[in-house]
This record gives structure tokens, C-alpha cells and sequence, in this order.
């Protein structure tokens, strides 16, 4: 049975997750009485949170944001989400990064022991948003997270079942995966397993929201280096359809009636030579001629390309489907 003091807490999480919650719904989610959420309403009340009683035929609550803030109550789950999230905080761009580790200190300071555990334990890359795919991001446990993590730090091989992308599921009769785990990387809101597939004798990148644990894991392992020798490169290079150390696989080279200063902030890890006043050359790369082209497009200028044929040819398909599209009009 919930202590009085989980319950408050549990109570307080649930009133921050909506403005209104009917009394008998919150009597039910928490398994008790009407009078005991009375109660437990009014003292969240003396700690300072100002909840309001709602009119209406079964009668609720509502919290209002104060005027002082009122002493923080964090479940576990919300405490190592906001850890979590401090961690990466380097990813969003802005200048929080000294901030962001104060704040950490201070949350791990006061946190119980059991959750600085799974804290410590937790050790991730991150990269920014843009660097990743995109597409819906799907949630991953947290205490998946932590089990990869602590798989990386202690060398141990990972056993687990992956999901088949298109369906979701794992087919009852594909073995498991046996994974040298190397990095954990938080890209995009998605989780990432860098590690080498030892069936597949590759370097392979996983998701880790498709990911089912089995245990045990298996024997420790010498770690090996992730191609060109930074993570961080080697799944930025992924995700464009190359590996770190060639470099895109579909790379080509154009010039842009637009001045190179317009043209280097959007231009990622591309070349860009000043030609002159209002002409520049780009050479950069992407997973494949169509979307290296696509790419290109999204300057606005007019393009001539200096090679390969095959980066012509793209524009040249890009252009038949995009006559097509405008021909059929709107439904």
C-alpha cells in the first residue's frame, strides 16, 4: 500500500497533467477514497500549491500556478527525465550548457540513492536535432536506457530482439542479436546503439525503442574503435548514407548563382569556393542522387552542375516528376 507521502506525490503529478480532474477519477486512479483525496488536496494546499475546488455534478480540482513557488515533488520517472535532459541540454544549440551542469549537481544532490544509481549509470552522446532523419520519434524505457548504458561501461556483449521496422514486431523465429555495445546516442528525441554485430561482423546502428533485452548478457569484450574514431561523426555520416572515414557515397559538385557567403550557414560539411560577387562552388554529398539534388534546390538559385553526370540525371528525374505534379493540379 502507497505511503501518505508517495500518495501526495503521486496526486500532484496527476494534477499537473491536466488543468481539471473530476474528484472519482482521481479517487480511482489513486485506489482511494473521495474524503481521503480531500484530504490529501488540503495538504498540498498548506505546502503552498494552490489547487481550487471545480463546480459541476461530480465536483474536482484544478491547480493554479502560484505566486511563490511551492517546495518541488518529483516522482522517480520525472527526476531522471529532468537529468536526463539537462544532460543533453549541449545538443539544443544555447548557451545553457554552465547552467545546465549547476542544475544537475544540484538535482543529483537530492536525489535518493537508487536514482543517482541509475543515473550514473546512464552515459549517452547526444547530437543535435538536425543531424537525424525525420520522422515520429517513438519512447524508449528508461530503464532500457539505463541497461544499454551500463552493457557499454562494463563491456559486456548485448543479447536482444529487434524489431521489424514495417511491422513492429519481432519474428518468432529470428535468433537474437548478439551486439558488442560501443555507444549510447540521443539524436532527434531517438535513441541510438552503436555497436558491432558480431553475427554480421559489421558495425550496425540500432534503435533502441526496437530493442527487447534478453538476459543474461553475454561475455566481455575488448572495445573496438567506431570507424574514423568519433561517434558522434560516424552516426552524423549515417544518417547521410556514408561512413565517417569516406565520406556520402553520392557526392557532387555544382555552382550557385548566389554569393558563398549566402550559401556556407546552410551548407553542413559541404566546400564552398567564392567564385565572385553572386557565384560560388559547392561541393557536398548525400545518400543518394535524388536527395543530393533535392538538396541543392533549397538554395533558390540557379544551378549549374560541374559533376558527376549522375547528379545531372537526378535533377533531370526531379524536374519530370515535378512537371507531372504540377500538370495533375489539385484533387
Amino acid at each position: 500500500m502507497a505511503t501518505p507521502t508517495s500518495r501526495l506525490l503521486r496526486l500532484l503529478s496527476l494534477l499537473q497533467t491536466r488543468r481539471d480532474w473530476p474528484g472519482s477519477v482521481l479517487a480511482e486512479r489513486l485506489g482511494i477514497s473521495r474524503r481521503t483525496v480531500r484530504r490529501d488536496v488540503d495538504r498540498l494546499r498548506a505546502m503552498g500549491y494552490r489547487i481550487e475546488a471545480t463546480m459541476g455534478a461530480d465536483g474536482g480540482y484544478r491547480l493554479d500556478a502560484g505566486a511563490e513557488l511551492p517546495p518541488l515533488l518529483l516522482d522517480d520517472d520525472q527526476m531522471l527525465a529532468l537529468a536526463v535532459a539537462l544532460r543533453a541540454a549541449p545538443a539544443t544549440g544555447t548557451a545553457i550548457d554552465e547552467a545546465a551542469v549547476r542544475a544537475l549537481t544540484t538535482l543529483r544532490q537530492v536525489m535518493p540513492t537508487r536514482l543517482r544509481h541509475r543515473l550514473d549509470a546512464l552515459e549517452f552522446t547526444t547530437l543535435a536535432a538536425d543531424r537525424r532523419p525525420g520522422g515520429a520519434r517513438d519512447p524508449v524505457a528508461p530503464d532500457v536506457l539505463v541497461a544499454v548504458s551500463a552493457a557499454v561501461r562494463g563491456r559486456e556483449v548485448l543479447r536482444f530482439d529487434y524489431a521489424d521496422p514495417r511491422t513492429g514486431a519481432t519474428p518468432p523465429d529470428r535468433p537474437a542479436r548478439r551486439v558488442e555495445p560501443h555507444h549510447l546516442v540521443a539524436a532527434g528525441g531517438r535513441w541510438y546503439l552503436v555497436g558491432w554485430d558480431l553475427d554480421r561482423d559489421d558495425w550496425r546502428l540500432f534503435r533502441a525503442d526496437r530493442l527487447t533485452l534478453r538476459t543474461p548478457n553475454g561475455p566481455r569484450f575488448a572495445p573496438r574503435e567506431v570507424p574514423g574514431g568519433d561517434v558522434a561523426a560516424y552516426v552524423t555520416a549515417r544518417f547521410q548514407g556514408s561512413d565517417a572515414a569516406a565520406g556520402p557515397r553520392f557526392r557532387g559538385t555544382v555552382v550557385l548563382h548566389l554569393p558563398a557567403g549566402e550559401v556556407r550557414p546552410f551548407a553542413d560539411d559541404g566546400i564552398v569556393e567564392d567564385l565572385g560577387p553572386d557565384r560560388c562552388r559547392l561541393t557536398t554529398g548525400s545518400w543518394s542522387w535524388i536527395a543530393l539534388a533535392a538538396a541543392l534546390n533549397r538554395f533558390d538559385a540557379d544551378v549549374e552542375v560541374v559533376g558527376p553526370p549522375e547528379l545531372t540525371q537526378a535533377f533531370a528525374r526531379l524536374a519530370s516528376r515535378n512537371t507531372a505534379t504540377a500538370a495533375a493540379g489539385p484533387p
